[in-house]
């Protein structure tokens, strides 16, 4: 049988990007290789996202971009996976007409029986199940990456029991379940053994890791359990919910050796009052001490956040308060988004909604703030001395390496080609925006 190729698109965050690595390979097993064209492709699957309004829209813009291509070749298969297939469901299938299957986040596992029932029968299907298997990668492939690849990213969580009121997450990856342990460390062996470097431990709140069964471990201990295997040079996590940044965690920075300097703790406002109405259950005070302690335990930690702008009820003053914490806090960098009603949350409700031009007007504000306190940081590391761990050819400039520090910043430099995986020692000669440049210390 001659072998099938497979398109997939994937939109939003990391875990639909290692969700669509875990998909490739159980396709695998049905005789799909990946392509980079979709025109190419026998199956195109679209990973979504709908934790925001842009990430959606893209989603149906490419939708209607495949309603083209299917017209002339109308055997091509089309599937939607990931948090927009969850939320929308059967909606799907009506809407679109040319789609031939919807999977949502915790049915991974039954694509094959969906293209089976669909090459079989001509059925197409769906799966959206909350409320089945826990663990939706048990009876999956290990997310084997290609023999160039020299970081990953692992899943050891799924869903999320905070319900802030503007996130859709707990409505479409369902409440908050731990892996076991032993599946992670196990799947992280694995990568080790391919020449994976770095690992990435994926959850919507990693720092409640084990709280949940089966998890078994609490994540302190996870970290030093990955800590302990061969192979493994460089580990970080996301994403942290502030109010559960432990203690020991904070002191694991500065205790865990291959736990690399840098932490994205999202604060989404500066604004006490907002915060309550996102129902985030911290205030900015206690945001700047877990800041402070981070600094204390690993000084020139680099930490990033996410900020959103505009959300209901949200004045000028509650505006100010988050533009003077990015003054405070000094962010290495952050994302920043408009607010943007997601279905069956709580801030739907919510009256007093900013008007489109002033949301924008803060976002551009907001945004002008950062570039600064950005460019002032990755200017402090000119004349520095970097580890770096080289991950390819530089997509500026194909001639030069590219890698990253431990506080995930990207750096370019010139020289021979590098394996993939090389770990060299830098000094930085010239900050940019969004990277550094270096050369080899020889």
């Amino acid at each position: 049988m001659p072998p099938k190729k497979l398109y997939i698109k994937t939109f939003g965050c990391q875990m639909n990007v290692y969700d669509s690595e875990r998909i490739a390979h159980l396709l695998a097993a049905k005789n799909y290789h990946l392509v980079e064209n979709p025109s190419e492709a026998d199956l195109v699957f679209l990973n979504t996202c709908s934790v925001r309004e842009k990430p959606e829209q893209k989603v149906y813009s490419a939708l209607g971009r495949l309603r083209v291509l299917k017209k002339k070749k109308s055997k091509m298969i089309i599937g939607i996976g990931g948090c927009l297939a969850q939320q929308e469901g059967e909606a799907l299938l009506q809407r679109f007409p040319h789609v031939d299957f919807v999977v949502g986040t915790k049915e991974i596992s039954r694509i094959a029986e969906l293209l089976n029932d669909l090459e079989a029968f001509g059925k197409r299907g769906l799966a959206v199940n909350l409320n089945g298997r826990l663990d939706p990668y048990a009876t999956l492939p290990f997310s084997l990456p290609s023999s160039s690849t020299v970081v990953a990213f692992v899943s050891i969580m799924q869903g999320c029991d905070n319900f802030c009121s503007f996130c859709i997450v707990p409505y479409v990856r369902g409440r908050e379940v731990s892996r076991a342990s032993q599946e992670i460390l196990k799947e992280i062996q694995s990568l080790a053994s391919q020449g994976v470097k770095e690992v990435t431990l994926l959850g919507q709140n990693v720092n409640s890791y084990g709280q949940t069964s089966p998890g078994d471990l609490d994540f302190v201990e996870l970290l030093k359990a990955v800590q302990e295997i061969a192979g493994i040079e460089r580990i970080r996590f996301t994403t942290s919910h502030p109010q559960d940044l432990s203690t020991p965690l904070i002191k694991a920075f500065g205790k865990f050796p291959k736990l690399c300097e840098h932490i994205h703790l999202p604060l989404q406002s500066g604004s006490a009052r907002i915060l309550q109405r996102m129902n985030r259950s911290y205030s900015p005070g206690f945001y700047l001490e877990k800041i402070r302690d981070l600094r204390q335990s690993c000084p020139g930690i680099s930490v990033t956040t996410d900020m959103i702008v505009g959300f209901p009820g949200e004045e000028e003053e509650d505006f100010h308060a988050s533009m003077e914490m990015i003054e405070k806090v000094q962010f290495d960098d952050l994302f920043s988004f408009k607010y943007s009603d997601r279905p069956g949350t709580r801030a739907t409700l919510f009256n007093e909604k900013v008007p489109e031009g002033i949301a924008q007007r803060r976002l551009v504000e907001l945004q002008a703030l950062q570039r600064k306190i950005t460019w002032k940081r990755n200017k402090a590391w000119e004349g520095k001395d970097v580890e770096v761990l080289v991950e390819g050819r530089s997509k500026a400039n194909p001639e030069e390496n590219m890698g990253r520090t431990r506080t995930n910043h990207i750096v370019n430099f010139p020289g021979k080609t590098l394996a993939s995986g090389s770990i060299v020692q830098l000094r930085i000669q010239k900050a940019y925006a969004h990277s550094l440049r270096g050369e080899e210390i020889l």
